[in-house]
């Protein structure tokens, strides 16, 4: 039997049209949740993201800045306008696209952001609060994924989860919300030893490892809920995942397809950090 498609679309949609209600309710109190999206030099896919993100602010009814930066700018410059974006009240959320040009250190500039504002999840001290299960803005990608698992009436708890990649952006913190979930969590990567044999074992695999059509069916074992975040361009132009999407349709119980799976949660899930921030910032 083929696999339940988990349509991140439509879940994102549904998302968007609750958070539209929501913005509507603040702004009737006076308050418009502010992004303010920092982009530095001239990556395309990083320009494609900004403008995703500022479309999604206006069609939430928020409130929206880009800066966009020359390739040249100086850190010090960066820091400087960080600095002016913390204090500045009309905004909430404060995200720098990633990549930065290399003679900008990102470490210090994801450091610089005010932790309330921070709604990538990616200050230490957000960090900090995820693995210790304090209240803070969660990274877009893991909360999606969670999203899409939830809202697929799939229960967490007490499911075996196996995160296939240890990145700090999606691998650690997906890991991190599972467990939060009562998932019993396994993090394997490339130094894993009979990887295929610990995937198998999964009721739930997340997998975010950056390589094309890397995890087939014989990973999979029959009935398991497959999220796939990773994106890759093949050859041929067409977008592919980590996992060999075809291979595992009917082995999976839930499958995410690649594009129109984890993608469009990303940038829900950082429209709903903004909104959470500016309730916070306002004492609700």
């Amino acid at each position: 039997m083929s696999a339940h498609i988990i349509d991140g679309k439509q879940i994102s949609a549904a998302i968007r049209s609750e958070m539209q209600a929501e913005v509507a309710a603040l702004k009737e109190k006076g308050i418009t949740p502010g992004l303010a999206v920092v982009l530095v030099g001239e990556d395309p896919a990083s320009k494609v993201y900004v403008g995703s993100k500022e479309k999604a602010c206006i069609q939430l009814g928020m409130y929206s800045e880009v800066h966009r930066l020359p390739e040249q700018t100086s850190e010090q410059e960066l820091l400087a306008l960080i600095d002016k974006l913390n204090n500045q009240a009309s905004i909430n959320g404060i995200l720098v696209q990633l990549p930065l040009p290399k003679h900008i250190n990102e470490k210090s500039v994801i450091d610089a952001i005010n932790v309330h504002k921070d709604v990538d999840g990616f200050h230490p001290e957000s960090v900090g609060n995820l693995v210790i299960g304090d209240d803070s803005l969660l990274p877009c990608t893991p909360a999606g994924v969670i999203e899409l698992i939830k809202r697929s009436n799939v229960d967490i708890a007490g499911k075996h989860a196996v995160v296939v990649g240890r990145s700090n952006i999606v691998g650690k913190p997906v890991a991190m919300l599972l467990l939060r979930e009562n998932a019993t969590v396994t993090i394997c990567h490339s130094r894993t030893a009979n990887l295929q044999e610990v995937v198998k074992q999964a009721d739930i695999v997340v997998v975010a490892i950056g390589r094309a059509n890397a995890i087939d069916a014989s990973y999979i074992k029959p009935g398991a809920v497959v999220i796939d975040v990773g994106i890759n361009r093949l050859e041929n132009g067409k977008l592919a995942g980590d996992v060999d999407y075809e291979s595992c349709l009917d082995t999976a119980g839930y499958i995410t397809p690649v594009p129109g799976g984890v993608g469009p949660m990303t940038i829900t899930m950082l429209m709903k950090n903004t909104i959470t921030a500016a309730k916070k910032a306002n004492g609700m």
